[in-house]
């Protein structure tokens, strides 16, 4: 075995140690009967999530200078797993703080916002949300509409964002803009860190079937102004935010949402897995019938498909090799392929899967949902063609 393949299969002890208590957590704070509560009511247990923010897992993505535990993408990757085992409602809350947050500014940030905003990132008390999609603009980020002018001191923001999934509980919008109408693309783009409670601001909730940890919201900038400190790196990175959005800020993210997709998938598998050990028909406990064996092995060898390349990706990011087509790659095949995971665990299930009396039915919802967000699969598919070298 390649010192490579060793160095993302065998977890550190830390990692280790860190799932233990994940998994005791979750355990006792977030059962099967709260988490059926907080789905219907649309919110992640604020209350909860303080206690989970105690155990300094939010600063996973920040350094040790500002309050955090150090970036250590491994150990952030396996909390995410870790809590997916709940479904969404702490796994979501945590990538606002530690990722959309700590990792961005810690990567990006000036050296003000980083003393501002990391220390609060990395104990659980300060949210992001992303303001990217607008209602004309999904993935083509280039081409945003959402406008931006500078006067003075001060920027003034219009226009609208979609799919701004947090804002109603984040402190910050992580706001693409176009800041130069007139300007080369890419080179006219700029990343605002807006606060929800700057005037001008109003928000219009998005009725959605997955990742009910929170609402997902349009956002419209109405003459927002908001200091120039607020660019990004400092005003000094104004019509410089494309370069970073589009760097190694976007590797993580596709490595985080693809965490989400498959600690889903993996709760999908061990909750079907238990059925079918407990559920009588024929005679015999369901896991018995040869067909229901053979879904339940074609789930397990499907998620030990994913796991490696999702931790492979994982391992290349924090080691700083290149691994743009790597993480491509895993949140197109787990995307999918936890689609295909969840179907088999329902069908094992049956009419149970569909009654809130087990998780599977918003494991399926939610999985449901992973080969769009965060990157559809045929825009991965168009970026693995790219960087490979694929003429058009």
């Amino acid at each position: 075995m390649t010192n490579a393949a060793q160095s993302f299969i065998d977890e550190p002890e830390h990692v280790g140690l860190l799932r233990d208590t994940l998994k005791r957590f979750v355990a006792e704070k977030a059962p099967r009967e709260k988490r059926r509560d907080w789905d219907k009511a649309h919110q992640f247990p604020r209350d909860v999530f303080a206690e989970l923010g105690q155990l300094g897992i939010c600063g996973l993505t920040i350094p040790e200078a500002y309050g955090g535990a150090g970036v250590d993408l491994m150990a952030a990757v396996a909390a995410i797993e870790e809590l997916a085992q709940a479904g969404a409602f702490l796994a979501g809350p945590f990538i606002h703080a530690a990722f959309y947050g700590g990792a961005n500014v810690a990567e990006n940030g000036s050296d003000a916002q980083k003393a501002e905003m990391l220390p609060k990132l990395a104990a659980g008390e300060m949210f992001f949300a992303y303001g990217l999609s607008e209602p004309d603009v999904g993935g083509d980020l280039p081409n945003v509409k959402t406008r931006a002018r500078m006067e003075g001191d001060e920027i003034v923001i219009n226009g609208a964002k979609r799919w701004c999934t947090g804002a109603d509980f984040a402190d910050v919008i992580y706001c693409l803009v176009n800041s130069d109408p007139d300007g080369k693309k890419y080179k006219n783009l700029s990343v605002v860190l807006v606060p929800v409670s700057a005037p001008g601001i109003t928000m219009q909730p998005i009725e959605h079937a997955n990742l009910r940890y929170t609402l997902s919201s349009d956002v419209y900038f109405d003459d927002v102004r908001v200091p120039a400190s607020c660019v990004l790196g400092g005003p000094d990175m104004w019509n410089r935010g494309w370069g970073q959005l589009a760097g190694r800020t976007l590797d993580v993210e596709k490595i985080e949402i693809t965490a989400v997709a498959y600690g889903l998938a993996r709760a999908a598998v061990e909750e079907a897995w238990q059925y079918a050990q407990e559920r009588e028909q024929f005679g015999c406990v369901i896991s018995g019938h040869q067909s229901v064996r053979h879904a339940l092995v074609d789930a397990k060898t499907k998620l030990q498909a994913c796991r490696h390349m999702l931790y492979h990706a994982v391992w290349l990011a924090q080691e700083g090799r290149p691994c743009s087509v790597e993480t491509s790659m895993a949140k197109l095949f787990i995307g999918d392929t936890a689609v295909e995971i969840a179907l088999i665990c329902q069908r094992v299930m049956g009419a149970y899967a569909l009654s809130d009396g087990y998780d599977m039915e918003r494991h399926v919802r939610d999985i449901l949902g992973m080969p769009i967000v965060g990157g559809s699969s045929n825009m991965q598919r168009n970026n693995i063609a790219a960087r490979l070298g694929l003429p058009e």
